[in-house]
């Protein structure tokens, strides 16, 4: 059955510029028929790039990718920092940037590969007692976020340093500023935030820099070959113009459940009878050495810390839900 004809899996997006992630999963509702539509890792308004959606049973799957590592392609403007750390914020600060020294910025981008600590953007959707950071700045809050440990595994520049000048309001009047524009690759843990990498970024070189493009190229295994445009889709449900009925309309090119899972998770096999009994929710059992076995496959240090998920898959090759291993035992912690 190709992943095209079933009606749970997940949807690629390639998001256009200047709207929500949340425009478009409503968009897909419509195109899907089923409200049963929800996206993994927001990308802002300005940002474009992979989204990945899930629908009907495969929204279940979001949590854990939205746990994977993503790969971006930044744009940032040396010289001026801004109150929203990206091109949509007021300017606070313009130094100016006359040149870039590339051995000098070699070693700047150093100092943040590996494990660091980030303070995520105030304008995030981070909760602060029960309320959006950025709903906080917008209402004139001073919101200040705790640091993080995230893990940049690669932060390289793409390209040659673009030096100019542009012109910017600065404390109410028209200033021409002396910039330098950098385009960088990012590949980095779940929860970094690339505005937060810009401006620390610009910290440190001592001039101040912000966020003016960003396009993700990958979540986990997904990446932008594999991902839609709005456009694309929407023509696919149209003929000569006209909206097609339901069941007449282009199946949506999903990857289906059991692609996904295997993509994104080690597999475990199931017998008949395991996967009858996994339907109601009972793990298989598994010798203690067969555990340890499958902890040391799936990356864990020991079976007694917490390793998953796991693909559990019955002998049609379907995916019937996820399990972990804690406590030195297979733990069932979705059931499809």
């Amino acid at each position: 059955m190709s992943a095209a004809s079933v009606s749970s899996g997940l949807l690629i997006v390639d998001k256009p510029q200047g709207i929500t992630s949340h425009d478009v999963v409503s968009r897909v509702r419509r195109l899907a028929h089923t409200r049963r539509v929800g996206h993994a890792g927001t990308l802002d308004p300005m940002a474009t790039g992979v989204l990945v959606l899930g629908i009907n049973k495969a929204t279940r799957l979001l949590t854990w990718i939205t746990d994977h590592s993503k790969r971006y392609e930044a744009r940032l403007r040396l010289g001026v920092e801004t109150t929203t750390e990206d091109a949509e914020g007021e300017v606070t600060l313009a130094r100016g940037c006359t040149g870039l020294d590339s051995e000098e910025f070699a070693r700047t981008l150093e100092r943040f590969r590996g494990l660091i600590s980030q303070v995520p953007s105030a304008v995030s959707a981070i909760k602060v007692d029960g309320k959006r950071a950025y709903a906080r700045v917008r209402a004139g809050e001073e919101v200040k976020l705790k640091p993080r440990q995230v893990e940049i595994s690669l932060l390289e520049v793409k390209g040659e340093a673009h030096p100019h000048s542009v012109t910017y309001n600065v404390e109410g009047e028209e200033r021409r500023v002396p910039c330098v524009d950098v385009d960088i690759v990012v590949e980095c843990s779940a929860g970094t935030y690339i505005r937060a990498l810009a401006r620390d970024i610009g910290h440190a070189l001592g001039c101040g820099a912000h966020l003016i493009a960003l396009r993700r190229t990958r979540v986990g295994e997904f990446s932008l070959e594999r991902a839609h445009t709005l456009d694309s889709l929407s023509e696919a449900q149209h003929r000569d113009g006209e909206d097609l009925p339901e069941n007449e309309g282009a199946p949506l090119p999903l990857t289906s459940l059991s692609e996904a899972a295997r993509a994104m998770f080690p597999v475990l096999e199931l017998t008949q009878a395991e996967a009858g009994a996994f339907a109601h929710g009972q793990a298989p059992r598994r010798s203690a050495l067969e555990v340890r076995e499958f902890a040391e496959r799936c990356g864990g240090r020991d079976t007694a810390s917490t390793c998953g998920p796991i693909a559990a898959i019955n002998g049609e090759g379907e995916v019937v839900g996820l399990l972990e291993i804690r406590d030195s035992r297979l733990k069932t912690i979705l059931v499809f």
